[in-house]
């Protein structure tokens, strides 16, 4: 059903002025689209390598096709990414760019430089589908779902951003890994999603391994033994509660994929094992899922599945109905967990002062928008989530 709705309002690659933008449109749709307008089929290959391999944003720098070829294809094409409405650095180096699209809708897309790695935190929805109570990205209702060419343009102009075109091979890289983990649920907008995944990790696309890349999701079940075969890209599980009630009071997901179910889809993830184990995403807030008792139950509920847990400590945020648990909270929460031989991080905030922490990302201009023939479908969608 969700797909049938992702179809429905995620936007098409045509632009106003007619031109097709080439960035998300798989290989065999870039040969279709060629193949239409009398270009030979191997120039398919030379501007994949140019787009994605050496980052070219227009097609004059494609020294190897023949001028007229080059004026052909800026003729009919182009190679755009998002428009950077606004960037914001964070005293702790964490970087978030708030992006607009050609419809004026827009998104955050968040950078977080640590030792080892740079992730990259990348939206897949206009606002968001799911009402979690504990998430301000929830509280701004989904417009629409991003087209895989918008997933794929946060990745490309972070790229920009750091110069990494080519891909450094010297060890230098400030984007390593990427995270679907920014304003929406992936899950709801599989299709797109995927076919961005697929364009991150092949070869001679982006060249991301599917052991960089994480998907964020509150569990939607179905879509997730898809992803498990398709993508099989790392898992992480928002779930934050160790029982339906609790879980069904602040993500109401779970009353359409209770706990059961989704913790039996993890079970089952392909390829799950203590080498690559399912991390679960678990908000410490105070008096609703930080009692002693939550952790005890919270181990007895991963038994059996290959687990990490992110501890992460609650992001407040303006009439938040919520707080933080306190930090010896956290820490009694924590060593139950250690000693049964979880691993059990607390997540470092990061990116606060910017307003780029978990469950803090949110359009800096919520548009008022007149009602649209799909309206009502998004309404069901937040509904049913």
């Amino acid at each position: 059903m969700h797909n049938s709705h992702a179809k429905a309002f995620a936007p098409s690659q045509d632009r106003k002025d007619g031109k097709i933008n080439l960035i998300g449109l798989s290989r065999d749709e870039i040969g279709n689209l060629f193949a239409e307008r009398g270009l030979q089929a191997f120039r398919v290959k030379q501007v994949w390598q140019w787009i994605y391999g050496r980052g070219a944003t227009d097609f004059d720098a494609m020294t190897n096709l023949a001028k007229a070829v080059r004026a052909q294809l800026a003729d009919e094409f182009v190679i755009e990414r998002p428009r950077v409405k606004q960037a914001q650095n964070s005293v702790d180096g964490t970087a978030k760019w708030l992006l607009q699209f050609d419809d004026d809708q827009e998104v955050e897309t968040v950078h977080i430089p640590e030792a080892d790695r740079g992730t990259l935190c990348v939206s897949s929805q206009v606002g968001c589908t799911l009402t979690c109570k504990f998430c301000m990205t929830g509280t701004q209702k989904l417009v629409r779902n991003l087209s895989a060419g918008e997933v794929v343009g946060q990745i490309m102009l972070a790229r920009d951003a750091f110069g990494e075109w080519p891909t450094p091979t010297d060890g230098s890289r400030q984007l390593t890994n990427i995270v679907l983990m920014g304003m929406g649920e992936p899950l709801y907008n599989y299709e797109n999603v995927a076919k961005a995944m697929r364009i991150v990790m092949d070869p001679d696309g982006l060249a991301f391994s599917k052991r960089r890349i994480t998907l964020s999701t509150s569990g939607v079940v179905p879509e997730l033994r898809r992803c498990g075969t398709e993508l099989n890209v790392n898992l992480a599980i928002s779930l934050h509660a160790v029982n339906d009630e609790i879980r069904s009071e602040i993500m109401p997901i779970n009353k359409k994929y209770p706990l059961k179910e989704l913790l039996g889809a993890c079970r089952d993830y392909p390829g799950v094992s203590n080498a690559r184990r399912i991390t679960f995403e678990y908000v410490m807030l105070k008096g609703v899922n930080d009692s002693l008792a939550d952790a005890r139950e919270l181990v007895r509920i991963l038994r059996g599945i290959p687990a990490k847990i992110n501890l992460i400590p609650f992001n407040p945020w303006p009439n938040s109905p919520y707080e933080c648990s306190a930090p010896m909270t956290i820490t009694k929460f924590q060593d139950v967990l250690a000693r049964a031989g979880l691993s059990a991080p607390v997540r470092t905030t990061r990116g606060e002062d910017i307003s780029a922490a978990c469950g803090q990302l949110k359009s800096e201009s919520v548009r008022q928008r007149k009602p649209r023939p799909h309206d009502h479908l998004r309404a069901q969608v937040a509904a049913v989530g």
